[in-house]
């Protein structure tokens, strides 16, 4: 009557890996929009860049919003026609993507997308738990699988769209999606996972509450240089209702038998620092956007070659996972390999200080790149497991979603915006600092324009290169504050004593079996990206 796995009995097992490599392929990368054919999505459509900044917030939005649910879902369909009907919808909305030019239907359809994209990435995350092993392991394999994934196809994306147009890519994804709906109805059972549960303890006015609360949030750091921060109407209009939202959402959570989300597990202290430096870690992540400004607007590189920079940080994505599968092999303490992820984030912000220049050789980007894809991919691993480290299940499902778009949009966000804000403040110092050489012995009416290029250019640089030393410095705090903290090592011989002092075998053995559940649940919850 029930199956836990996803396959009917007469497929060979190597079908099955492959079929879930297949839909991992497909599924992860995809989105409503992707950052590399961005600007070809504002030429084609005529739009400005910042719908398509807030469609791609949308997507981890969605992500988040669905993470509370997705065990309900998980048991409350059959495998195969779960499967089959969230292909065929992300089909059809990567379709009305490649179709439309109104913005706001591709903001829209992105959170759409990455609500039911959940829902399938939880169905394969399990069952390759169990091939590879432990959670730390499978997070070792998994997220560089992923994360080289999104390099990759961020680049196809840039190439696809150069060759033909932006549609193509759209309607490429939406085929493989119905293709492999195709196969999932051939190839997979249609048992249950378990007992059936009901969907009527689904609190949907959460779920509304949870989406406003981050997608009004997502406007203001996507339109807010755009329209001046608070000088804006909308952005003030956007932020309280924001506020509003997230007030009206804890409070809703109060009243709930079965609450949506809980707030319980922000008071324990792994859960507190684990946020800590996943915020820090977007403040690294959040140079992307000045990179970019650096790489198209200073040096002059087409989309292309800019996508292809993204593609030199596989090496130390690499690099980081194989490390992470002998560190927890091994079981090691985390103390080391998080300062090691940190240490590879500053050495890339030090790297790109002293390399702002405009002779910047295209062969000088392996070694910041290298140093940017270790770190990444290492502090990915490493502080999600111990952020999301001792929780119970219960307590972890009803706040993953949060942690979710903590770590992937809110960090990210707020720094990517923080620094659009400095670069742009910074430049116009600049600027102003230079003009002190702008008069008619030094420039001429003949040579005015060249002059002003080159003038707006080292503005330009001076201002990256304050940013970037900015975040050293704070690098350095960061990798202070890595090496002082404990990581529960304080607390560790009270859990001994607890196991020693604890209940009779059946009891132990029950506990075991419940905490494995657990750390499946948790590890598959880890690659959402």
């Amino acid at each position: 009557m029930y199956n836990k796995g996803l396959f009917s009995d007469w497929v060979p097992k190597p079908v099955q890996l492959l079929m879930m490599v297949l839909l991992l392929i497909v599924v992860m990368p995809l989105g409503g929009v992707y950052t590399g054919n961005i600007s070809f999505i504002v030429g084609g459509t005529g739009v400005m860049q910042e719908y398509f900044l807030w469609a791609n917030y949308a997507t981890t939005i969605g992500m988040g919003a669905c993470m509370p649910v997705v065990l309900r879902m998980k048991m409350r369909f059959k495998v195969r026609d779960k499967l089959v009907m969230l292909l065929v919808l992300l089909g059809a909305l990567s379709y009305i993507n490649a179709t439309t030019f109104e913005p706001m239907v591709i903001v829209m359809t992105s959170l759409v997308i990455g609500f039911l994209k959940m829902m399938i990435t939880i169905e394969l995350f399990l069952p390759l738990m169990a091939m590879l092993g432990g959670r730390g392991i499978f997070y070792g394999v998994f997220y560089t699988f992923v994360l080289i994934l999104n390099q990759v196809s961020a680049y196809y994306a840039v190439e696809v769209s150069i060759q033909y147009n932006f549609q193509q890519f759209f309607i490429l994804a939406a085929v493989l999606c119905f293709v492999l709906a195709l196969l999932c109805w051939v190839l997979m059972h249609d048992k249950y996972f378990a007992l059936k549960v009901p969907l009527h303890y689904i609190d949907w006015l959460s779920i509304i509450l949870f989406v406003s609360t981050f997608m009004f949030s997502a406007y203001v750091f996507s339109f807010g240089k755009q329209q001046d921060w608070l000088n804006s109407k909308n952005i003030i209009n956007a932020s309280i209702a924001a506020f509003v939202s997230f007030a009206l959402l804890a409070i809703r959570q109060m009243t709930l038998k079965r609450p949506y989300i809980s707030f319980h597990i922000f008071t324990k202290s792994n859960v507190l620092n684990g946020l800590f430096m996943l915020l820090l870690l977007g403040m690294f992540l959040g140079t992307t956007s000045i990179q970019n400004i650096y790489s198209v607007g200073v040096l002059g590189y087409d989309q292309l070659t800019n996508a292809n920079l993204n593609l030199m940080m596989i090496p130390g994505l690499l690099l980081a996972g194989i490390i992470a599968v002998f560190w927890f092999k091994k079981e090691r303490p985390l103390k080391m390999f998080i300062f090691s992820g940190f240490s590879a984030m500053t050495a890339y912000a030090i790297i790109m200080y002293f390399s702002m220049v405009l002779e910047f050789n295209y062969e000088s980007w392996y070694l910041p790149m290298f140093l940017k894809g270790y770190g990444m991919c290492s502090l990915f691993i490493s502080v999600w497991y111990y952020t999301l480290d001792k929780l119970e299940l219960n307590e972890m499902l009803a706040a993953i979603g949060l942690v979710l778009v903590w770590r992937t949009f809110l960090a990210v966000g707020f720094f990517s915006a923080l620094f659009s804000w400095f670069q742009y403040q910074f430049q116009i110092v600049s600027l102003g600092d230079l003009a002190v050489y702008m008069d008619g012995m030094t420039i001429t009416p003949q040579t005015v324009a060249t002059n002003m290029k080159t003038i707006q250019l080292n503005a330009i640089i001076s201002a990256n290169k304050k940013i970037f030393g900015y975040i050293i410095v704070a690098g350095f705090g960061v990798m202070l504050y890595v090496i002082t903290h404990h990581f529960g090592k304080r607390t560790e011989y009270l859990r001994v004593i607890r196991i020693l002092n604890g209940k009779s075998v059946i009891a132990r053995r029950r506990e075991r079996e419940r905490k494995k559940l657990e750390e499946d649940i948790k590890g598959a919850a880890g690659p959402a990206l």
